[in-house]
């Protein structure tokens, strides 16, 4: 007999996990269809379970799972392999984008193209790849699941953006030409050439990976509200950055 509501062969990856009751884990996944979950794994504890050295972060995995209410049941986790295990500030990178993706996603709401952005983070994480490239073509990634998709050739006035003009980029809105203007507050001047090397996906210059994490931090925090983020304050002590 089948079990209600049986999910097979979803591919996915561990976000979190957490002791649950006395054997078991509670752990939350983003699935490539099905997006965020809660899954319990019952006796994964267990020493002899076939889950314990399965069920861990950036780890690719094919999940199958039964169950109607928000809270199901995993049935198997196979690993796929592929991604050398993380560590140090590759590792810390890692779960700053699981905190990412927990607060900011909504559980049971498909998001297929973060999957796929999430994959390529953490194969490019695993690759040593460099970090913060990895990093804001990520957050770029999530923004535009939430519905935010930034726009970095065109002004607010419609125009293409000027690689020698500067431009004031706020929370809300298309980037605004300064001709002089006032900056309001809470906006970064970032100048067109920037704007354009991100257009084309470029991240080849310092200058731009910096406006970049000015950028990313100014969106995300709008829709983080006021909600901290433990990984980037880790991140920011290690690294030196100013918050």
């Amino acid at each position: 007999m089948s079990q209600p509501g049986k999910i097979d062969r979803q591919p996915g990856y561990v976000l979190m996990s957490q002791p649950w009751r006395e054997t078991s884990l509670l752990i939350e996944v983003l699935t490539r269809d099905y997006g965020r979950l809660t899954l319990v794994a019952r006796s994964a504890r267990r020493p002899q379970s076939t889950l314990r050295g399965v069920l861990m972060p950036f780890a690719p995995l094919e999940l199958a799972w039964f169950g109607k209410t928000e809270l199901r049941t995993l049935h198997s986790a196979d690993w796929l392999g592929g991604v050398p295990q993380l560590s140090g500030m590759t590792l810390l990178s890692g779960f700053y984008l699981n905190e990412l993706v927990v607060k900011l996603t909504a559980r049971d709401d498909p998001y297929p193209e973060l999957y796929f952005a999430y994959d390529r983070a953490v194969h490019a994480l695993g690759a040593g790849d460099e970090l913060p490239t990895v990093l804001r073509r990520f957050e770029l990634a999530l923004l535009a699941s939430l519905g935010y998709t930034p726009t970095f050739d065109r002004d607010a006035l419609g125009q293409r953006i000027d690689p020698e003009q500067g431009y004031a980029c706020q929370a809300d809105g298309l980037p605004e030409p300064l001709n002089g203007r006032t900056v309001v507050a809470e906006s970064e001047i970032v100048p067109g050439a920037v704007l354009l090397a991100l257009a084309a996906d470029d991240f080849s210059e310092p200058v731009t990976r910096r406006a970049a994490r000015r950028l990313t931090r100014l969106w995300l925090d709008k829709q983080l509200f006021d909600c901290r983020l433990a990984t980037r304050e880790l991140l920011q002590t290690i690294t030196g950055l100013s918050d």
